[in-house]
């Protein structure tokens, strides 16, 4: 069987193939203050089942509904309760905030801060190059560049995204999620010498893959399924990948229900026990009670693969 390994064209300096998982930040009942006792149980989990890496202080972590305050102490909970190497989301769109938010993450996480996440800025490289050239100068961070439309508003053409990663040295992956994401992955990973990683909850992991994707850097209710897939794809390829992600697909594509998205994924985390509430804050909605049967149906199927799953943890 043909065997696949991370493209010859990547870096030594790139961020690490594997599964980033993205953390979700759990709150407690009505006042919606942060959980950090549950906050610890899932990355504790994320560490067991053998995550690369995690991404704290995403967009599905709901940063930007956490006070400076709130998005310090996550932090530190997560760094006091894996030794897992951590990339740490910016919230803000504007250089100066961003710099501040990344000189916290530093201060907060130091030598296991693997890199700092920032969004593109800007339709125009000229723009999102000087973004971060001020914000590397400022504190000497590496930087994953995100491609999230949908959260920053900015829609990026692709050969933009290249020339900006081919300008700043410091720029060590790409977390592309702008559909087509296998389209802009492929024309990424032939264009830049680092890791391009795909989110989106993995609904397009096994393309994305086969696009020449270092992994997956998402969140997803059985992270377990996203590890087994990618850890399959680097040993075996597709075939191996696509068994062990075929279970899990009517979950993820459950989960990815524009709106209710990250309403549904604590739910799901929930019911899987690994946290205790399911609340989300405003603006984002709260889970459609309508969703609760095919919900069950669905962990139900992935339960039941989970438990199929005889294969070793280890670290991808």
């Amino acid at each position: 069987m043909q065997q696949y390994s991370v493209p010859k064209n990547t870096r030594k300096d790139s961020l690490q193939p594997g599964v980033w998982g993205v953390v979700a930040t759990p709150f407690q009942g009505s006042t919606l203050d942060v959980d950090l006792d549950s906050l610890s149980e899932l990355v504790e989990h994320y560490e067991a089942i053998g995550a690369t890496g995690l991404t704290v202080l995403g967009v599905f972590g709901e940063a930007a509904a956490l006070t400076a305050e709130e998005r310090r102490q996550v932090l530190e909970t997560v760094v006091e309760c894996t030794a897992l190497p951590l990339v740490v989301g910016v919230t803000a769109l504007a250089t100066r905030p961003a710099i501040e938010e990344v000189r916290t993450a530093q201060e907060v996480a130091g030598e296991r801060l693997a890199a700092v996440m920032v969004q593109a800025n800007s339709a125009k490289p000229e723009t999102v190059i000087a973004h971060l050239d001020a914000i590397h100068r400022a504190t000497g961070a590496k930087v994953v560049l995100q491609d999230y439309p949908l959260a920053s508003g900015v829609s990026i053409p692709t050969p933009a995204l290249i020339r900006v990663v081919t300008s700043c040295d410091f720029v060590i992956a790409v977390k592309a999620e702008a559909p087509p994401t296998s389209v802009a992955i492929a024309e990424l990973s032939a264009g830049v010498e680092v890791s391009v990683f795909g989110g989106l909850g993995g609904q397009g992991l096994l393309d994305e893959l086969m696009a020449g994707a270092a992994g997956a850097m998402t969140g997803f209710s059985y992270p377990e399924a996203l590890i087994a897939c990618v850890r399959a794809w680097q040993e075996e390829g597709y075939e191996a990948a696509q068994r062990e992600l075929l279970p899990y697909l009517p979950l993820i594509n459950f989960e990815q229900q524009a709106k209710v998205a990250l309403a549904i994924r604590k739910e799901c985390l929930r019911k899987r026990g690994l946290i205790k509430d399911p609340g989300v804050r405003a603006p984002a909605a709260g889970f459609p009670e309508a969703l609760r049967g095919s919900m069950a149906t669905h962990l139900r199927e992935a339960a039941a693969a989970l438990e199929n799953d005889t294969t070793p943890v280890r670290s991808l």
